[in-house]
């Protein structure tokens, strides 16, 4: 199928078209999701694993952030307990402000009849 596709150049481009805006929207879902609890980095990857099957540029991002990120995640095993839980501290801080910020908190809030007007958020 691949070699059909690109031994027509219209579908070769359109192909490569669509990888690229698939591949880019999948990379910019997982950054936002980063900061969250679960898989962001996961998401990250994946995104540059579509784009890495049409684009050289994307293999060598994807290499280099991989690596970055198993040497992150060694370093980070290997700190003392209170740095690992002030790491995990700081992860649930940035989640609980962006959570405020985007209203989703506000939202929970209305659900179980809290009427605090503080947490509707900026942008609600």
């Amino acid at each position: 199928m691949r070699s059909f596709i690109k031994s027509h150049p219209l579908s070769a481009l359109a192909y490569r078209i669509l990888i690229g805006v698939l591949g880019a929207v999948v990379v910019i879902v997982g950054i936002i999701l980063i900061p969250y609890p679960g898989p962001g980095w996961l998401i990250v990857f994946t995104g540059l694993g579509i784009l890495s099957t049409e684009f050289a540029w994307a293999r060598r991002v994807l290499g280099y952030g991989l690596a970055r990120y198993h040497a992150l995640r060694g370093w980070y095993s290997r700190q003392h307990l209170l740095i690992r839980i002030l790491g995990a501290l700081v992860t649930v801080a940035v989640t609980v402000v962006t959570l405020w910020f985007f209203g989703v908190l506000g939202l929970f809030a209305e659900w179980f009849g809290i009427d605090w007007p503080w947490l509707e958020g900026v942008l609600m």
